[in-house]
This record gives structure tokens, C-alpha cells and sequence, in this order.
């Protein structure tokens, strides 16, 4: 197979001119091929000549004859590497494996258990995709949190009701990253994500594929249970016996996998009283920032709108003079801030596109990183009290509703009264109040030169009526739970999995972690017998 590298073409080109391109750069002349797409980013340095640049594979007759003809860096020979998924182990597995939490890292870590005959029981603490939809939909009209099925919690997991992006920073030798990819098309999800820079779904999307990876897993002989708090494992000598669900049912297990998101607080607690291995880690806070999305596409894209592109996305980062980073987060083209809180009187928001990212404004996270040394306090659950902390203040500015302030009364301390021609696409009620007390001093100050940094690189990002809501807090896990070389943790049994246990950020790197989990066990136990405990 030949790949082909840096194939540029004019962001209007058609395949007819895509395979034309590839048949030039080959010298095949009439030569039959087939190709296919392995990336496609943007070029857009040359605002008035716009480009794609494609790597592209192509398979075709005489490829080494061919490559001795080319003689360009661009284009060399390469081979597909298959993912692999291990067979199975030598270690006895006498009850089904057990999963907590149903995001990403959870359904892929169930998907490949399952597809491989270990018949894994999943089990999640919220609500079927669609009725946890409608839920927080309730929730943002009415004020009413369910503490168990919200933006946080629910089948699919954080992700769910995010941008749904899929891109990561992951580096990958195994090829996981294209196989959970193949995993969310084989669920519904359009092929482009295969190849595209920065693929994403919205949330619209994932409600669906989430739901269809479910279907799936029980097709291939698994069990998903919902309203399925885990409330308790059972030990003996450090060596898993059980887990207890709603306080109240008991369910054997000789392994299980905790992928139980980074909002799992109350299970951070029973962990820890546990005596499970812990550490605290860094992670980052800061606001949501709102711009008009023609301002940003204007800075990006040298226009206001361009129907082949969608609206554009920014990432900027910026060392202040404290020393701190201050940095773009999730950023959401087309997108809305959302009441993302999950516990009684805080507040946490985050951000989310739907698949036609078609909301008037642009919105990011402009984030600082906090470590260890700011949170009150030692031990694990130091950074979970830090936000907590923040959450309340929030709640308390906003009276429950999402706290609001413009950029120019930020700078100057004072509340926000009113609007200027940035008007906020919000998901939940708000309110204009003075964030930046929400905020230490030195992250309040590094979050205003970070913006002010910015708008140097993007014209207007500093503009005085850009909008600010708080608090985002929920970047990361504020925990690590530790796990060895086989990825167990401290106790047998327990497998700690995906961004709530400290492994991963975002839903890609979730995903490939759920995978990298499954093979974990797969390797070292045998499928279980047919009179294994499948009662629950």
C-alpha cells in the first residue's frame, strides 16, 4: 500500500478532483486504484486559498515499480496493522465481570468483554440515554436536579451532553484509537470521523449511538442495568468477593471495572473508605467564555460564514506572568454553556454543540491549572472539596441560576446589569451577577491576561461584552486511583478505567482506555463457565 502525504486541493474540490490529484502524484495515468482517507485538516493560513490536506492510502498493481518512479518524501510504502483483541488468559473467572459507569470508557470496556464471550454486567447509576435527556432538559427548565441522572451521570456519561469530540492527543502503536472510532460508525455515527482533524458528534448524535452500543452489547450476550447505583464493594483479604448495588443487593464478582467518571464523588468517598489506593492530582478551573460565532469564523477564516467548513474552532493557550497557563477548553463552535451540576446547591457548567453546531455564539473554557498545593487540606479528596468549594460560591452568586458577567465589568470588579450585542446561549436559567468572586484572586487574574492574550491572536476575543459563566470545574478528575502494570489496583479485582479513575480526558481517550482495560482481563482470565453467577 502507498501513502500519500500532504495532498493539498482547494477546501471546494470535488472526489472526481481528490482521485485525479492521487493519480498524478502516482503517475498512474490509467492505472485502476482504490484509496481511502486516513486524515483531513485545514489549511487555512492563506485565508483567500483555503486548502484540505489529505494523507491518503492507496492500493494499487506494482507499488514498489511505482515508488522508484515518484521520488518525492510524501509518498512511501506502508502497511495496515489490524487491531487485535487478545485471547483469552489461563486464570479461572468464575463470575461475570462487573463495569460501573456506562460512558465511553464503560461501554467500550463492556463492548469488547462482551463481543469476546465474557457476557459482562454493566451497571449504571443514571437513566437510559433518551429518559436522561429528557430529564435534564426538565432540569434546565425547571430547576429540578435528579443527584443521579443529570449532565454528569446517565448512560453515555459526561460525554453525552458535550460537543462530542473525538479527537485526542493520545499517542496510539496499537491502533485502539481508529478501532473505538470504527466502533462509534458501526453505531451510527458518519464515516468522516474516521479521517476528519477534529471529528465531533453533538449531542443529538450521541444520544442515539450510545443507545445502539448498549443494543449491542446485550445482542452479544451482556446485561445493562440502569438506576443501578454501586454502593459498597465486598472484600476478603483485599481480594474482591462482591459488589453491593442500592445498598441493598448483593451481587458476586471476582473482578470489577470502575469507569465511574470524573462527578463520582460520593463513590471517590466509598473508595477511600475503602482504603482503595488514591491520590490526588491536577486538573483546572475557570469560566465559560461566549462570542458571536461569525466573529470567531471571521478571525479564522478571513469570512463570517462558509458553508463547506461550519462554523470555526480555536484553541489558544497563554503562561502568565504568575506562571500559571491559562488555556481554551472544549471549546464548542455553535455551541451553548450548560448547567452541568449534579449536587444540591452548587453549580457547575460546561459546554455543548449539537451536530449542526448552529447556536449564534462560539463558546470555550478559559481554564487555569490547579494542583495539589491549592486545594484545602491533604489526602485524595482534597481536590473534590476545592470544587465543591467552588461549586457552592457559585450557586450562591447566581441563586442556583448560571452566574453571567460581561468581560468589561470582570476587568472591573463590578456586577453586570446588562448586555451588550453578545447575546448568551444558555441551556438552563441565568442570571448577571459578579463571577469573578466566584474565583481565587490568582486564578480570577490569570483568566483576564489569559483573555486579554488572546484577543491579540483573535480580533475581538477581548471585546468588552464577551460573556463569562461559572463555574467550570468539572475539566478533569480531581483523583487518580492507582493501578499497577497490568492495571489492577490496589485491591485484586478492581480495575481502575477511563477519565473518572485519572486516565484519560476526553471521550476517545476514555474509550481507548475502557478497550485497554478489557484486554487487561482478557489476557490473564479465561471466559467463565456456563454455571457462572449470570443471575443478576
Amino acid at each position: 500500500m502507498i501513502r500519500i502525504s500532504q495532498l493539498k486541493l482547494p477546501i471546494g474540490h470535488t472526489t472526481a478532483a481528490l482521485e485525479k490529484k492521487i493519480q498524478k502524484a502516482l503517475h498512474l495515468q490509467n492505472q485502476p486504484f482504490t484509496y481511502q482517507i486516513r486524515r483531513q485538516s485545514l489549511d487555512a493560513r492563506h485565508k483567500e486559498d483555503k486548502k484540505f490536506v489529505y494523507t491518503i492510502d492507496v492500493k494499487t498493481d506494482n507499488e514498489n515499480r511505482i515508488l522508484k518512479k515518484v521520488h518525492d518524501k510524501n509518498i512511501t510504502l506502508t502497511n495496515e496493522k489490524a487491531y487485535c483483541f487478545p485471547k483469552p488468559g489461563p486464570a479461572p473467572l468464575h463470575s461475570r465481570p462487573v463495569i460501573v459507569g456506562s460512558g465511553p470508557a464503560g461501554l467500550m470496556c463492556a463492548w469488547y468483554l462482551a463481543k469476546a464471550g465474557y457476557a459482562p454486567l454493566l451497571l449504571e447509576r443514571g437513566e437510559e440515554a433518551h429518559l436522561r435527556q429528557q430529564k435534564v432538559e426538565a432540569f434546565w427548565k425547571n430547576g429540578v436536579l435528579d443527584p443521579d441522572s443529570n449532565v454528569q451521570f446517565g448512560e453515555g456519561g459526561a460525554g453525552t451532553f458535550s460537543d462530542g469530540k473525538l479527537n485526542t492527543l493520545v499517542k496510539d502503536t496499537f491502533g485502539r484509537n481508529q478501532e473505538v472510532l470504527k466502533r462509534f460508525v458501526e453505531a451510527g455515527a458518519g464515516e468522516e470521523i474516521l479521517y476528519q482533524q477534529k471529528p465531533h458528534l453533538g449531542t443529538d448524535m450521541l444520544v442515539g449511538i450510545v443507545e445502539n452500543l448498549r443494543n449491542q452489547i446485550q445482542e452479544m450476550g451482556g446485561t445493562v442495568r440502569f438506576n443501578a447505583k454501586v454502593t459498597d464493594l465486598i472484600f476478603e483479604q483485599d481480594k474482591l468477593q462482591a459488589v453491593k448495588v442500592n445498598d441493598q443487593e448483593v451481587i458476586p464478582a471476582q473482578i470489577c471495572v470502575l469507569a465511574i467518571g470524573h462527578s463520582a464523588r460520593d463513590t471517590f468517598g466509598m473508595l477511600y473508605e475503602k482504603e482503595l489506593d488514591m491520590e490526588s492530582k491536577s486538573f483546572a478551573v475557570g469560566l465559560r467564555i461566549q462570542h458571536p460565532q461569525s466573529m470567531i469564523n471571521q478571525a479564522l477564516y478571513g469570512e463570517a460564514e462558509n458553508p463547506i467548513l461550519g462554523p470555526a474552532s480555536y484553541k489558544v493557550t497563554h503562561t502568565c506572568d504568575n506562571q500559571r497557563g491559562v488555556y481554551s477548553f472544549c471549546m464548542c463552535p455553535g455551541g451553548y454553556v450548560v448547567n452541568a451540576s449534579s449536587e444540591e446547591q452548587m453549580l457547575a457548567v460546561n459546554g455543548m454543540s449539537y451536530q449542526a453546531r448552529d447556536s449564534e455564539n462560539a463558546n470555550s473554557a478559559i481554564i487555569v491549572t490547579v494542583s495539589p498545593d491549592d486545594f484545602p487540606g491533604n489526602g485524595p479528596m482534597a481536590g473534590i472539596r476545592f470544587q465543591r468549594d467552588l461549586e457552592r460560591k457559585a450557586w450562591e452568586a447566581g441563586k442556583g441560576k448560571v452566574p453571567v458577567q460581561l468581560f468589561e465589568d470582570y476587568q472591573k470588579h463590578q456586577e453586570s446589569t446588562s448586555f451588550g450585542q453578545v447575546k448568551p446561549c444558555i441551556c438552563g436559567a441565568y442570571t448577571l451577577t459578579d463571577v469573578r468572586k466566584i474565583l481565587p484572586e490568582e486564578i480570577g487574574d490569570s483568566i483576564e491576561e489569559g483573555i486579554l492574550a488572546f484577543g491579540k491572536r483573535l480580533p475581538g476575543f477581548d471585546r468588552p461584552d464577551a460573556l463569562l459563566c461559572g463555574i467550570e470545574s468539572r475539566t478533569s478528575s480531581p483523583v487518580r486511583i492507582v493501578r499497577d502494570k497490568e492495571l489492577e489496583g490496589s485491591k485484586k479485582g478492581i480495575y481502575p478505567c477511563g477519565e473518572g479513575a485519572g486516565y484519560a480526558g476526553g471521550i476517545t481517550s476514555a474509550a481507548m482506555d475502557g478497550l485497554k482495560v478489557a484486554e487487561a482481563i482478557a489476557r490473564k482470565y479465561s471466559i467463565p463457565s456456563s454455571d457462572a453467577d449470570y443471575n443478576s
